[in-house]
């Protein structure tokens, strides 16, 4: 099923998830979706490995975690971020690298100041690689670091890629 693409939030210059400057990163993109999910797709390399030729179980952890974190600003102006609570991991498949994934990402209970979320690491087959629940405290996003964000830290990258709509492996 296709799934209408409707924002692409922003990446930032360092981060291990979604930093464009750091050679390590996941690179990885997200997108906002009609249905009220958020879905990137990554390829993980060698240098995301644990066992040979498999992705490190504290890297897809931090992948959803930060997918599920992201999802609070769906429809909103992006300005209210979570920040992890608690996140809950049930690993099911092993994760291969070189191999598209696509990640994704809900809010399931939304409430004053914390939320909660569910994710899934979706494999190429359709398969469920990975599955995340977390709750969050919502802190707007300037408040998160000590540091100031600017336009060199925290911006939207368009790229000819992007896509208008996103299909997830299975559903």
């Amino acid at each position: 099923m296709l799934h209408p693409v409707t924002k692409k939030q922003n990446n930032s210059r360092m981060c291990f998830v979604c930093g464009l400057a750091n050679e390590h990163s996941l690179k990885a993109s997200f997108y906002e979706t009609e249905s009220g999910e958020l879905v990137a797709k990554i390829k993980p390399t060698e240098l995301h490995q644990s066992y040979p030729g498999r992705m490190h179980g504290g890297i897809a952890a931090a992948i959803l975690d930060e997918t599920i974190g992201r999802a609070i600003a769906i429809g909103k102006d992006g300005q209210v971020w979570g920040v992890t609570v608690e996140l809950n991991t049930k690993y099911r498949k092993p994760i291969p690298l070189d191999q598209d994934l696509w990640i994704v990402g809900r809010v399931t209970k939304d409430g004053s100041r914390f939320f909660e979320g569910s994710g899934e690491i979706v494999l190429e087959n359709g398969d469920v690689a990975v599955s995340a629940v977390g709750r969050y405290l919502k802190v707007p996003i300037d408040k998160i670091t000590d540091s100031a964000m600017d336009e060199r830290d925290w911006f939207l990258h368009r790229h000819a890629e992007d896509p208008e709509t996103i299909e997830v492996p299975g559903r």
